[in-house]
């Protein structure tokens, strides 16, 4: 069973009374048991004046679990940073959908006593990492990546390749490579299939395609995904990882995608259920009588 001695803490970019009270009953909670604690500096000027806090490399090397305080936008985040060390994250839910937060606020001591403990479900995640032909820059995401259209009501031009093989050429507004994890996301508005996040699979989802034949394509996990651009103006396309990180591409450029060699390792409580997560989150309906039809 794995020690956790040293707890890293990081909350979303509010100040509103629920973060705040969560947060100071976290840090209570973890002080009882006798913890160290780390915190981000947005999470250090919660709890105390003046603090300076960690960065996430800090909390990566010095961290034996990170526990997030937000929406699973605060996670993707957090989730990003911590992959290239091997932290295990566990989220608390103050967002709306959550499907990668799963504790509530309400059983927040219960649930960390038992993570703590020693009893939890481990969730290994896949990572996606992105890189410009020619460029040793690397940009990570845990849900998906995705090459748009950027400050323009024009359609994109994409050429797909994976594995060196072509697929074909495309206008739309863009394309979605997602993981497993990211079938829930921005894949799922796009018309993208649900996919058990154990899978060894990536997906490749067009965004409002041209040609209504063109529709998301699902391939191995291990498949090197190169997208090219062909002739864009400046600055009207861009690379966005998660939602939250954004690299402007020039014509002719040629993004190469893979799964990275990081994992993103989710701790959760016992009885944790994709698919129970699944119907409460996309409100799907059961039997009228029972929860499950037989």
């Amino acid at each position: 069973m794995h020690r956790f001695e040293t707890i890293g803490v990081i909350a979303k970019r509010d100040d509103g009374p629920r973060l705040r009270s969560t947060v100071e009953r976290l840090v209570a909670h973890l002080a009882r048991r006798g913890l160290a604690m780390l915190a981000d500096p947005d999470t250090t000027k919660l709890i105390e004046s003046g603090g300076a806090g960690h960065d996430s490399a800090d909390l990566g090397e010095r961290c034996d679990l990170i526990i997030v305080v937000g929406g699973d936008g605060t996670f993707l985040s957090a989730a990003r940073a911590m992959a290239p060390h091997g932290v295990p994250l566990v989220g608390i839910n103050l967002g709306r959908l959550g499907f990668l937060v799963d504790v509530s606020p309400d059983h927040l001591e219960a649930s960390l006593d038992q993570i703590l403990g020693g009893h939890y479900a481990v969730d290994d995640r896949a990572v996606l990492e992105a890189r410009l032909d020619g460029s040793e820059h690397i940009e990570w995401a845990l849900n998906d990546i995705v090459i748009h259209k950027w400050n323009t009501v024009r359609m994109v031009e994409l050429g797909i390749f994976v594995d060196g093989h072509f697929v074909n050429a495309q206008r739309s507004d863009g394309l979605i490579v997602s993981t497993p994890t990211g079938s829930t996301a921005y894949a799922l508005s796009g018309g993208g299939p649900l996919v058990h996040p154990a899978l060894d699979a990536l997906l490749l989802v067009p965004i409002c395609p041209h040609t209504l034949s063109n529709r998301p394509l699902v391939v191995g996990g291990e498949s090197l995904i190169e997208v090219r651009l062909c002739h864009q103006e400046s600055d009207q396309v861009r690379l966005t990882c998660d939602g939250q990180t954004h690299l402007p591409l020039d014509d002719g450029a040629r993004v190469r995608i893979r799964r990275s060699p990081h994992r993103a390792r989710l701790l959760h409580p016992p009885g944790h259920d994709h698919f129970g997560i699944l119907r409460a989150k996309l409100g799907w309906g059961g039997h009228p009588q029972y929860e499950s039809p037989c």
